[in-house]
């Protein structure tokens, strides 16, 4: 066991990651919302991480919390994530659809051009030598995947709960859910901050564990991955963002033998999913469940208030 996780524990740390990303951008989902601004809120985590964990005024707070710098860096991420997300999600989320969409690629678009070009940030460079967790890469599962249960099991509740009824009743039919009296602008925010918030911690756990950070982390081509992850999963559950996002970030990996030809069969994969699992994972395997072929209520739908 030991000899797998010395192999290969930088890639199950980056499933989880991967999944986790996913997630984040579930949330603004399943209140209908198309925000494609996740690898936005990761950057920016990720750089307060590594300006913290790098810079030299912050250096005597190290000395003397020594590791619980660390959780220090996710609560300051959090805490700026979900503070850009009200100031952004305000006004952006008055928007619907692909509009909404643009105006979060603009976004993640803003924070990039601003990291290149900002001094704290290392510019293009970006910043190296960031301070590690663990001296190995596998000990990060250690701090990835209680985050990942947590989220799990956060997303699970929340679908069950008035808070997730509401998100469903507006992903449906925003008109109706306004005119039966739900507050949409609050509970759309809402959404956007807690997919914003996981996002920012995911990026502050990612910049000690990748050793550097720079502009790469947060760009279209993320977004355009993140909601791949959503979709191929199934946005109808919190749990199909962990199968997508899994499933795809493993992918590659698993067909690098086959070189250049992997891309095909990728592209192969992503197109099959989306003609055969319309629904996504989640969806076709609730479909074939026997709780639903006996008429229990499907995945998602609310038993409970939490």
């Amino acid at each position: 066991m030991g000899h797998f996780l010395d192999n290969n524990g930088f890639l199950l740390v980056t499933l989880v990651q991967q999944a986790l990303l996913a997630m984040s951008l579930y949330f603004p989902l399943a209140a209908g919302q198309l925000s494609l601004a996740s690898p936005g809120f990761y950057a920016l985590g990720g750089y307060i991480a590594a300006i913290v964990g790098t810079l030299d005024y912050f250096a005597p707070w190290r000395a003397s919390l020594g590791w619980l710098v660390f959780p220090l860096e996710w609560l300051l991420a959090a805490a700026a994530s979900a503070l850009l997300a009200l100031l952004v999600g305000i006004p952006a989320l008055r928007l619907r659809g692909i509009y909404l969409a643009l105006a979060t690629i603009a976004f993640v678009e803003i924070l990039r051009v601003l990291s290149l070009n900002l001094e704290i940030t290392g510019g293009a460079i970006g910043i190296f030598g960031v301070p590690q967790l663990f001296e190995s890469r596998w000990g990060y599962i250690a701090v990835f995947g209680p985050l990942l249960v947590c989220t799990l099991v956060f997303g699970h509740r929340l679908e069950r709960s008035r808070v997730g009824r509401a998100f469903r009743a507006i992903r449906e039919d925003e008109l109706a859910a306004d005119a039966m009296g739900i507050n949409t602008t609050r509970y759309k925010v809402l959404a956007f901050v807690i997919g914003a918030v996981l996002a920012g911690v995911v990026g502050a756990m990612s910049a000690p564990f990748l050793n550097t950070w720079n502009a790469r982390q947060g760009t279209f081509d993320a977004s355009i991955a993140y909601l791949a992850y959503v979709l191929i999963g199934g946005s109808r559950s919190i749990w199909g963002p962990l199968f997508g996002g899994m499933l795809l970030a493993a992918l590659p990996e698993v067909l690098r033998p086959l070189k250049d030809s992997r891309l095909i069969i990728n592209g192969l994969v992503l197109v099959f999913a989306s003609i055969y699992l319309p629904q996504g994972i989640s969806g076709t395997l609730a479909r074939f469940s026997p709780g639903k072929r006996k008429g229990a209520l499907p995945a998602g739908e609310p038993q409970e208030d939490a």
